[in-house]
């Protein structure tokens, strides 16, 4: 086990490494990042052998021929209790809806997508670090599941795209389960939502996106916030914002503390190119953010994994 525990120490300095990617030279991105996932590899099979080895435990099989009566196995408390939906679940249709109230279509997002959908068609250059398997989960196949709702984007503009001809916009927010290979913890999840906003028109600018989003949280904090922004960067917004909000008073906040939210921008030219829409004539902006941090912050809970964990405790909080 003190193998292990080391193996896990250099694999938790080696992911700190990742960081840095930002920091290389365009150029040499690609050989950096092939760099750590190659050591990144050699460190997980090492682990997974010395998992092996310090299993030592017979497995009992279990005899499913054994004669049993559910009904009357399941304690009588169980059969009068109900089921209520999901804290996660019960969020999402807050956020939901109170886009729809500020005149946004729903879209949802997909469980597995293609590598165009997910970088191609979001302005990501063939060796962004991203496409990488330390970032990005892939099926055998080739399919991706999403690690950003964002891989919705060129559909939305797709569909959308006629509603410009006729002198409208598009509105759309696209909630959907997103996918990361993270090494997880108490803040970070493999699995857990985002919410995507996209908005195209003749005129829009980015005044009109940091009022929506202002708005958005006003609602959901039910209370006035002043907001802030820092610079950010994604390969299908410039320029691209990390959008903040003052901590709101339910949370405990006094003025002065921001909260990072999400992130946003311009929708890059090159994305509204891929769609079919004329980038000279047509802007838009778009946000992405996850709704787990929210329900996290809005209840005060410090452990993310309760949320994929069934544990029924935790739950029945909700």
């Amino acid at each position: 086990m003190e193998e292990l525990e080391e193996l896990k120490s250099e694999l938790k300095k080696l992911n700190a490494e990742y960081a840095k990617i930002r920091e290389v030279p365009v150029e040499k991105r690609g050989e950096f990042g092939r760099e750590l996932n190659a050591k990144k590899t050699a460190i997980l099979e090492k682990m997974r052998q010395a998992e092996e080895s310090a299993l030592d435990v017979a497995v009992v099989p279990l005899d499913i021929s054994a004669p049993c009566n559910v009904n009357e196995a399941l304690p009588e408390l169980y059969s009068t209790l109900q089921g209520s939906a999901h804290p996660l679940m019960t969020e999402l249709d807050r956020v939901v809806s109170i886009y729809q109230m500020m005149g946004f279509d729903v879209m949802e997002s997909r469980q597995l997508d293609d590598e165009f959908h997910m970088f191609d068609s979001l302005n990501f250059a063939k060796e962004h670090p991203a496409r990488d398997g330390y970032d990005t989960f892939r099926t055998e196949e080739g399919l991706i599941p999403p690690a950003h709702t964002s891989t919705m984007q060129h559909r939305v503009l797709k569909a959308y795209r006629d509603k410009l001809v006729r002198g409208e916009e598009i509105a759309v927010v696209v909630p959907g389960r997103v996918y990361r290979n993270e090494d997880v913890d108490a803040t970070h999840e493999h699995t857990f939502y985002q919410c995507e906003g996209v908005y195209v028109s003749r005129d829009c600018n980015m005044g009109q996106m940091l009022g929506i989003l202002r708005e958005f949280f006003e609602k959901y904090y039910e209370q006035k916030l002043n907001i802030r922004t820092q610079p950010g960067y994604f390969p299908f917004t410039e320029p691209s914002l990390e959008f903040l909000i003052e901590k709101p008073k339910m949370l405990g906040g006094k003025k002065g503390d921001y909260l990072e939210m999400l992130g946003c921008g311009m929708i890059h030219p090159n994305v509204l190119k891929m769609a079919g829409i004329d980038p000279t004539t047509y802007h838009g902006f778009a946000w992405g953010g996850g709704i787990d941090r929210l329900v996290m912050l809005r209840y005060g809970l410090k452990d993310v994994r309760n949320f994929e964990s069934g544990n029924l405790n935790f739950l029945k909080e909700f």
